[in-house]
């Protein structure tokens, strides 16, 4: 078994994200789908077709939701998907680092893949000082 990801990103950011992950590894060692909620979605409606979408990732090890900005409508969406049914971990600021490394890790059970998630995010952060 093994933990499937889903991305809840704003309109195109999650397609452009796996087409370049996709560049990068070829095939991904993790079920993968995306999410791209659209400007005037209703978050209702969102909600139960994003809770559908993540049960069908769960092999049962559960679902690493990465959303891109915390606080906006992917983000607020995913962290109510657990009151209905879904198991799953979100993490937020989502960036090609991150994705990355979460596939790169596909042994991980899903409280570690979250923790490797935020931590290839940030480390993929830099500053440079040329």
């Amino acid at each position: 078994m093994s933990v499937g990801i889903l991305l809840m990103t704003h309109q195109a950011m999650g397609a452009a994200l796996v087409g370049a992950a996709r560049h990068v590894l070829g095939t991904f060692p993790l079920p993968l789908d995306v999410i791209e909620v659209e400007a005037d979605a209703d978050p209702d409606s969102t909600l139960s077709s994003a809770a559908r979408q993540a049960r069908g990732l769960d092999d049962g090890d559960g679902v690493l939701v990465l959303t891109d900005l915390y606080g906006a409508t992917p983000c607020n969406v995913a962290r109510r998907m657990p009151s209905l049914g879904v198991t799953m971990q979100c993490v937020s600021g989502l960036n090609l680092p991150m994705l990355l490394r979460v596939l790169n890790y596909p042994e991980q059970p899903l409280d570690e893949l979250a923790q490797t998630a935020a931590s290839g995010g940030r480390g993929g952060i830099c500053i440079d000082h040329a």
